[in-house]
């Protein structure tokens, strides 16, 4: 049976300020949770409807009434989980890195984590003002991804100071994707969603890339998907050397 604190803390880490305080996050849905389980990520409860988590020491089973009181999703999907919030790792700077300058949108961030994943991206960098990646629609969104991409919130400029040689960022304005010389190790960086880049950070960018466009009618790509074409275009060329 769930108790009454139990379900004030899960209602808490809806927001960020909680999550801090608590070092958890909520995962919900079967795939989502499996996955972390099946991760490093240290579990601290499991809520389930279902019986087939009833060997994990701390499972609590509970009726489908129970479950919808404390889920965040219309509809529940059988299992709601706590999980700590793992320390940072230290970031790969002899890979690809893909990073962003304020990015807002929880499902956007989400679904970039999962093509980070299935493009075997292991680091993101965001500015300190994007959103956070342990927010319960980021974690619904990266379907279990968060797990095996490691997310930093850092500086921008200080970042781009210390890798000019290897920084570059996607512009509208830049050099076509299939005509760069992509590197193993080079930082791509994305503007938010709705302003793109500020001027600071795309003064201090002097090599820039933007993804063909056969349509002139149509000026701009969601963040998401220009993410995916771009880290298609990098492991094709970069399979090809």
């Amino acid at each position: 049976m769930i108790t009454k604190n139990q379900i004030k803390l899960i209602r808490s880490l809806r927001i960020k300020k909680n999550r801090i305080k608590h070092n958890f996050f909520l995962a919900e849905g079967e795939k989502i949770v499996d996955e972390l389980l099946n991760s490093e990520m240290i579990l601290v409860n499991l809520f389930s409807t279902s019986e087939k988590y009833n060997k994990l020491e701390k499972f609590i089973h509970l009726k489908n009434p129970e479950l919808k009181q404390i889920s965040n999703l219309k509809s529940p999907n059988k299992v709601l989980a706590i999980f700590e919030i793992p320390k940072p790792k230290e970031i790969d700077y002899n890979s690809t890195i893909i990073a962003f300058e304020e990015i807002n949108d929880p499902g956007n961030l989400g679904t970039i984590i999962r093509i980070c994943d299935w493009f075997g991206i292991k680091d993101i960098i965001c500015s300190k003002k994007s959103v956070d990646c342990y927010n319960p629609k980021v974690i619904q969104a990266s379907m279990g991804s968060t797990s095996r991409v490691n997310i930093s919130y850092l500086c921008l400029e200080k970042i781009i100071s210390k890798n000019q040689n290897r920084v570059v960022a996607a512009d509208l304005n830049g050099e076509s994707i299939s005509e760069f010389r992509f590197d193993p190790n080079q930082i791509i960086f994305f503007g938010s969603e709705s302003n793109g880049f500020s001027k600071e950070i795309s003064s201090k960018i002097k090599r820039k890339i933007t993804i063909p466009r056969y349509n002139q009618n149509i000026d701009s790509l969601n963040l998401a998907n220009s993410v995916a074409i771009i880290l298609s275009e990098i492991k094709h060329k970069l399979t090809e050397k």
